[in-house]
């Protein structure tokens, strides 16, 4: 639900100017596991690879490693190059429909992204790659969801058209010094997690870090609901397999209990004016105790926190939001597929994900007793205990490329008294038709 992963059809436009033209040697891949060829040479050949991840992040190091691992292996050279979410994204029909690709390339997840270009013919099927790989086998069930499309671009289905490389999750973030001052333990149920709310606000504490301008507070409202749900309802509400019902037990719920904890001063109603980084500012300051978000925070609060902290999963919850990292994919006019296939092969092996992991990352098959810091470890097991529970859920905007805007619109309502739950809840019904019958017809 980052706002820096809602694209829309619409904003695939040229910035060709941008990109470089740079498609590296190799042989073509071909139609079935057995065609493969999983050791390439590629002496005098390059490989063109694009990211956005810098350098200095933990995917940036680990692919870093990577890169020099495969030059070893195949004697093909890397041209790496840095590229904005924003630039790869406004340009990638149309890129990738020219002699312009690159052989491989990051490329965010879902049905209006990777979804939509593998409809368009441009991803190539990596389905006998992973095949001759094995890559099935290092990801869980609900990472593989982002990687699979229909012929009509709908996740969770059909062939492979990109593979992820690292996980990401929504979690509780708590200030450890300010539970220690008044005596509070993680909590492992919400009854146990809202008498922790009422503690801190009777101490005089707003006890949540919140944003309702943008993502927080929907991711929040989304959570509560899967404390009552299971896959298939979230499977139904991601990809239209049945109608999703905003009335329902799960929905009514959750946005009771948000009207609740608003009405009894556990979330600010100055919250409808913050963004994401405000609430994220709040908590790293102190002013908020609990901040609910994503594994994307985990750096910046190593870096910046001046308190010991930690992180636990949602209280009572076996689903929670979350889902792969963005994808590896290979364009249909690249001609050095197997080495981009080989290319992946090295970023999941054990060596390069570990390396991820011990960096700040979240590797998708990492062997966890070879992460040494501590606090990585605790991220870590807490996204392989989702995972092993079959516990991604995705995002509450994901299934209507308008529906992150409009879940904020309502939640700001919700939070200012200005509508009613009953009243929110319709609208939320309203929007989330209107989008989904303007993708499926």
């Amino acid at each position: 639900m980052r706002q820096r992963r809602i694209v829309t059809g619409g904003a695939l436009a040229l910035a060709a100017a941008l990109l470089v033209s740079a498609c590296g040697g190799g042989s073509d891949s071909a139609d079935s596991a057995e065609e493969i060829n999983t050791s390439p040479t590629g002496d005098g050949q390059t490989l063109t690879v694009w990211t956005y991840e810098d350098e200095t992040s933990a995917m940036g190091i680990a692919w870093k490693k990577a890169m020099e691992q495969f030059t070893e292996e195949t004697g093909a050279q890397v041209d790496f190059q840095l590229k904005s979410f924003e630039q790869i994204n406004a340009s990638a029909s149309q890129v990738l429909n020219s002699d312009s690709a690159p052989d491989i390339l990051e490329y965010n997840k879902g049905n209006a992204t990777s979804g939509l270009l593998s409809s368009q013919g441009l991803l190539t099927d990596l389905t006998p790659a992973v095949e001759a790989y094995g890559w099935a086998d290092k990801l869980s069930e609900s990472l593989q969801t982002t990687a699979r499309y229909s012929e009509d671009g709908v996740m969770g289905s059909g062939n492979y058209y990109g593979i992820p490389n690292y996980g990401e999750y929504v979690q509780v973030y708590y200030n450890k010094d300010l539970f220690e001052k008044y005596g509070l333990e993680v909590p492992t149920t919400l009854d146990e997690f809202t008498a922790v709310l009422q503690k801190f606000k009777d101490e005089g504490i707003t006890p949540l870090a919140e944003s309702a301008q943008e993502y927080p507070l929907g991711q929040l409202l989304y959570q509560l609901a899967l404390l009552d749900a299971d896959r298939q309802w979230v499977t139904d509400y991601q990809t239209y397999t049945a109608p999703a019902d905003f009335h329902d037990a799960s929905w009514t719920r959750a946005a009771n209990t948000l009207k609740e904890w608003v009405d009894k001063g556990f979330i600010s109603k100055n919250s409808t004016g913050q963004k994401a980084q405000d609430a994220g500012d709040a908590f790293t300051a102190g002013t908020n105790p609990i901040f609910f978000s994503g594994s994307w925070w985990y750096g910046s609060f190593t870096t910046d926190a001046k308190f010991d902290w930690g992180t636990f999963l949602f209280p009572g919850a076996k689903l929670s939001p979350g889902s792969s990292g963005n994808l590896w994919v290979v364009p249909e006019n690249s001609d050095a597929k197997d080495l981009a296939y080989k290319f992946i092969d090295i970023t999941m092996s054990p060596e390069i994900q570990n390396l991820m992991g011990n960096s700040g990352g979240i590797p998708v098959a990492a062997d966890e007793s070879a992460i040494t810091d501590e606090k990585s470890k605790e991220l870590i097991k807490n996204f392989t205990t989702l995972t092993g529970q079959d516990g991604l859920a995705f995002y509450p905007d994901w299934p209507t490329p308008t529906f992150y805007g409009e879940i904020n619109a309502a939640l700001q309502e919700l939070v200012n008294g200005t509508k009613s739950v009953d009243e929110v809840l319709t609208q939320l019904q309203t929007d989330y038709d209107k989008g989904v019958k303007e993708i499926t017809g």
